[in-house]
């Protein structure tokens, strides 16, 4: 069950029981309350900016972070549900111990990126727009690229790596999604989302849960990453359409939960009105509807990372997460692999300066880039 629960398509892990719920009540020691207010991008990139690419008779607009001047550009893709400001810290770090440049995007129905066909979130797609973006921000010669996905993310780069959507492709890092495991969480995915809280009464709210769920368990990073993740309602709070959405979910609550009794479905239905009542932010994504394009992200993706010519990195939560190909891949020096321990799923976001040094240290290797004077 456990690693079922590593919900590799998701930019984190299940709450943990007792876990904050949106309109929970903390309870902190004196001295000792901490702050869940939003950071701003700014802190992190040094420019945002939007990348119009042509589709068929329109344009699709992708949401832009990027930091730095010279050296090669790390391209970073997040997971299912987040926004490139899950790369924010990671940027900050990374750039202080390398020469690079980074440029981290909001994916297809993700973030601030505003497409036409916002369902369409199919890996053949997804890969495609990664190579629109690249040809709209350098044109035909491209500097060289460093591609880094994490979960649905590193799903993605390894579709657009092995499509050769970027033909000035370095080197390719994978975050924590592994064929074999996500494959086995598809059956759980719909039960983790359901598990979430629809609601939040703000992104303060929203950030205090994804740290006390253990979601995110890297304060800062959740402090800057949850704002991409969530939006203010769209609708009035008593509509039809949100008081729909409350009532399905005590529905689906109680056909779950039968045995619980009366009271605890009565107790059920009076905290979701009160979060009716209060709601006023929700998540940018419905993660649910995508169901239809998981297998597709995932299945065979072993296959296409061994097969990809150009060094790879494979950075993991655990040493679980490995399946039969990848196991033989590695015994066989196909890939370089290191196992970040005491981390979420959300590597990057939980411990930034591992995964900066990883990444650094693989890079200069490969002599990709140079550290920069004073470090290590």
């Amino acid at each position: 069950m456990e690693k079922q629960l590593h919900l590799s398509m998701l930019a984190s892990r299940p709450p943990v029981p007792g876990g904050l719920q949106s309109g929970s009540k903390m309870r902190m020691g004196p001295g000792r309350k901490r702050d869940f207010s939003p950071l701003p991008w700014s802190q992190y990139f040094e420019v945002m900016e939007d990348v119009e690419v042509d589709n068929e008779n329109s344009k699709d607009t992708f949401r832009i972070y990027s930091s730095g001047s010279e050296g090669p550009v790390l391209l970073l893709l997040h997971g299912g549900g987040h926004s490139a400001l899950s790369w924010a810290v990671f940027t900050a770090v990374i750039c202080s111990r390398i020469h690079c440049r980074v440029v981290a995007m909001d994916l297809r129905a993700h973030g601030d990126t505003k497409v036409k066909n916002s369902d369409d979130l199919s890996a053949e797609t997804m890969a495609k727009d990664i190579g629109k973006v690249v040809e709209a921000l350098y044109g035909e010669a491209p500097p060289p690229i460093m591609m880094i996905g994490h979960s649905m993310g590193g799903a993605i780069a390894v579709h657009t790596a092995a499509a050769n959507h970027v033909p000035s492709l370095l080197g390719l890092c994978v975050i924590d999604v592994v064929e074999g495991t996500a494959m086995d969480a598809l059956n759980s995915m719909q039960n983790f989302l359901r598990s979430r809280p629809k609601t939040f009464k703000s992104v303060e709210n929203a950030i205090e849960w994804s740290v006390k769920s253990g979601q995110i368990r890297n304060m800062e990073s959740a402090r800057v990453s949850m704002v991409g993740q969530v939006k203010k309602c769209e609708e009035p709070l008593s509509s039809p359409a949100v008081s729909k959405s409350i009532t399905e979910g005590i529905i689906e609550e109680e056909e779950e939960e039968e045995e619980e009794g009366e009271s605890n479905h009565k107790r059920k239905k009076e905290e979701d009105q009160e979060v009716k009542k209060e709601c006023l932010y929700t998540w940018r994504i419905e993660l649910s509807k995508t169901e239809k394009y998981w297998e597709g992200w995932f299945r065979g993706l072993s296959s296409l990372f061994l097969t990809c010519s150009v060094p790879k990195l494979l950075l993991l939560a655990g040493v679980d997460r490995l399946d039969k190909d990848l196991t033989i891949g590695q015994m066989q020096g196909k890939f370089q692999m290191q196992v970040l321990p005491q981390c979420g799923h959300a590597v990057h976001e939980d411990a930034p300066d591992k995964v900066a040094d990883a990444l650094a240290t693989f890079m200069v290797r490969h002599k990709f880039t140079a550290f920069k004077e004073g470090f290590p």
